[in-house]
């Protein structure tokens, strides 16, 4: 195997490539994995997102501010954070804004900043953005107090929080997608309402079931409503982590004057947001044009920004309920939601359960809470520390006035207060230095003192300070409580989540149930015979027996193929590659013989691209007769044409040897034969009588013997009545006159 040299202290180490590119390869997968494409289950957010977001908290732009160039914030953002290209950060502000993607949408943006038809934003010198008053809230107003961890930014002139401490369950409200190396994430919008009663009855019972979770969260609130259609697969779906989401668009039927009816698509899928809509209104026009929806007349797409309003007219007498199930059943107005709740769990990707993104969400808060009343706990400590001294010094001020005016510097006052240090100080009288000899203020009292203002010594300053004290020390009193009382720290983070239930929640918009299968009533076909066209450049279509009888020398001259066939019934196309291709004559286009066809390639798996077609026919025409196979390495045999008769779109026709491409299909008409011709000169009748008939899948039987050297050129199924001439080395060869030979033989040599 390669090897590869690696220098190192030790000296030169020999590596296996292999062992190289797979550790090389692991390292970037999980890079990726952890610092691109998937959120922390604690925020929620992709690292670009947090970068965005902390750092418009940095510039100052928040939301009583005002808004700032998004082309700023971008190269900000890029400089300090994110060393990656300015359209993936610029393209997550822009998600984070848009409000048809996200169920809280943390950036207020001002321009355009693109829409739910799939508009992109415009261009990031044109449009601002600020920070959303709910970002600020529970995203990142608890930075500055040593709530999370900061790390080094990327060439490690910065800091960045490797988290945010945020405050409500971010990856089930805004839900995220995702794609990493060998990995996915697609996590669904939730209500804020709902998800935030349900952390808060996780945090009241930590054994609450997935099954009372789900009376809380009903299920996925997409920002675009709809309906999901299959509540009875949600626990499912919740307890793994994993599942398909029903989602439907929301639509009424509307009574118009005259007997009309229309259909007014007000709520789309979540599935459908961006280029969705304009496939959505194509499938439509297709579903009209193929004769599937002939009541439609027409279809407007009135969506404003005030919401979406997709309105089809019917006509008159038109089953609109049926035509609305025909929508959800051909089009991606009803559409399936791959859920997959992976995330980031403790510095590795995991699948999580609704109830194990509430537990880690859960921990979070008790973390970043108990970290923030430690801070503050702390500063109190101190406070009642300074407080304690000033209160002290009040008591002895007149002393310590006599100790100031008699010290020659700040050190010699300092080192008196902290420890009755009184040999560099001159005192009015031995009783004043014998009292100052006695102070033992601390050295955080001490300069306090020394910072002290006179006025500090007015009565009212004296009572504001105890006052201010008695403060401190109920605050220090209700930390410690939060810190070393689990219940107390819980009820807190309970009173937090309510304000924000309060301020920020609102109604869900996606309806849950188990709604009914569609069923669409198709009409019955009227079964009649039409005649199959396929012109030369492969464009195929039907056209009603009359018309082609109007029109049969026109039509004749023009097409390639021409066949009866019923328009229940199919089309079967052989192939050179052996593949027998059939088409519905439902799929091809039907009307008059001078109307444009489909490519063949469109409504079937044939590929004109991947071998010719030789023989096409109508299943109706196939029935009760035999076809010839004739390969191109003289491979002959004949098949019972009931076994193409299949329901399958493509088949194996024959089996070919190596090299070989199928060169005759055709039918095993009384008095034809095939006539085999070689490189030298050999030719071989051989009447089809000679053949033996043998199933799809067999090869065949060798029509002519070889010489060495020779191989065959042409091969040739002809009538009796065929006047067929070829050309040998300026000879003519009429092939009806050859004499008939037994099958393997060498022929006779012209």
């Amino acid at each position: 195997m390669s090897k590869i040299m690696e220098e190192s202290p030790e000296g030169i180490i020999e590596t296996e490539y292999s062992e190289i590119m797979q550790k090389s390869y692991i390292d970037y997968a999980m890079s990726v994995i952890v610092s691109r494409a998937l959120p922390d289950v604690r925020d929620g957010l992709k690292p670009v997102q947090r970068r965005v977001l902390f750092d418009m908290h940095q510039l100052g732009i928040k939301a009583d501010s005002p808004y700032r160039k998004c082309a700023r914030i971008v190269g900000d953002t890029m400089g300090k954070y994110h060393p990656h290209g300015d359209s993936s950060i610029y393209e997550a502000l822009v998600v984070l804004s848009q409000d048809f993607k996200r169920g809280a949408p943390l950036v207020d943006g001002h321009g355009n900043f693109g829409s739910i038809e799939g508009d992109g934003a415009a261009a990031m010198r044109y449009t601002e953005a600020r920070l959303q008053k709910i970002a600020q809230d529970a995203y990142l107003s608890d930075l500055d107090k040593d709530t999370v961890d900061y790390v080094p930014n990327f060439d490690e002139t910065e800091k960045e929080p490797s988290v945010l401490p945020v405050k409500i369950p971010n990856l089930l409200i805004n839900g995220a997608e995702g794609i990493a190396v060998g990995m996915t994430t697609n996590i669904p919008p939730h209500n804020l309402t709902e998800v935030i009663e349900a952390l808060k009855a996780y945090l009241k019972n930590p054994d609450i079931s997935t099954e009372k979770l789900m009376d809380i969260v009903k299920g996925p609130d997409f920002p675009t409503g709809g309906i999901v259609t299959n509540k009875k697969d949600l626990l499912e779906i919740y307890e793994s982590g994993q599942g398909k989401i029903k989602v439907r668009g929301r639509a009424k039927i509307e009574k118009l004057k005259g007997g009309k009816e229309r259909i007014v698509i007000s709520e789309i899928p979540y599935t459908m947001i961006g280029t969705g809509i304009g496939k959505f209104l194509n499938d439509t026009y297709q579903l009209v044009e193929d004769k599937k929806a002939p009541e439609i007349v027409d279809i407007s797409n009135q969506s404003s920004k005030d919401g979406i309003r997709i309105v089809i007219d019917l006509k008159k007498g038109a089953d609109a309920q049926n035509i609305l199930n025909l929508l959800y059943k051909k089009t991606r107005l009803e559409d399936t939601f791959g859920m997959n709740l992976l995330a980031i769990a403790n510095g590795r990707p995991e699948t999580l359960g609704l109830k194990d993104v509430l537990r880690h969400c859960a921990n979070f808060q008790y973390e970043i809470e108990g970290r923030k009343y430690k801070n503050l706990l702390e500063k109190e400590l101190g406070k009642k520390e300074v407080e304690e001294g000033l209160i002290k010094a009040t008591d002895v001020i007149d002393l310590i006035i006599e100790i100031l005016r008699g010290s020659k510097t700040k050190e010699d006052a300092k080192s008196c207060l902290v420890n009755g240090d009184t040999s560099k100080i001159s005192f009015k009288t031995k009783k004043s230095q014998k009292e100052a000899s006695g102070l033992s203020f601390t050295d955080r009292q001490a300069e306090a003192i020394l910072n002290m203002r006179l006025y500090r010594l007015i009565g009212l300053e004296i009572d504001a300070l105890m006052k201010e004290h008695e403060k401190t020390l109920a605050n220090i009193a209700r930390y410690e409580d939060i810190l070393n009382n689990f219940d107390s720290m819980t009820k807190l983070i309970i009173k937090e989540l309510n304000a924000f239930s309060k301020e920020y929640g609102r109604e869900r918009k996606t309806l849950i149930e188990d709604a009914e299968e569609i069923v669409v009533k198709e009409k019955k076909l009227e079964e009649k015979e039409v005649i199959f066209l396929m012109d030369r450049f492969g464009y195929g279509k039907t056209v009603d027996v009359s018309a082609y009888e109007r029109n049969k020398e026109a039509i004749d001259g023009e097409f390639k193929y021409i066949t009866p066939c019923m328009n229940t019934g199919r089309i079967c196309i052989f192939t050179t590659l052996g593949m027998l291709h059939t088409i519905k004559v439902t799929d091809l286009p039907h009307g008059r013989y001078k109307d444009k066809g489909v490519p063949l390639d469109n409504v079937c798996n044939y590929d004109s691209s991947k071998g010719d077609i030789l023989y096409l026919s109508s299943l109706m025409n196939l029935k009760e007769k035999k076809l010839v196979f004739v390969s191109s390495g003289g491979m002959t045999k004949i098949t019972d044409a009931s076994e193409f008769i299949v329901q399958k779109r493509s088949v194996v026709a024959t089996k070919l040897n190596e090299g070989e491409e199928l060169t005759i299909v055709g039918e095993a008409l009384p008095g034809r034969s095939v006539v085999y011709q070689t490189e030298r000169g050999q030719f071989l009748r051989v009447g089809l009588d000679e053949i033996p008939e043998k199933k799809k899948n067999a090869v065949g039987v060798r029509g002519i013997k070889l010489s060495p050297q020779d191989a065959i050129e042409n091969i040739y199924l002809i009538d009796p009545t065929d006047d067929m001439t070829v050309k040998y080395k300026d000879k003519k060869i009429v092939l009806n006159r050859l004499h008939f030979g037994r099958r393997d033989t060498k022929g006779t040599k012209k």
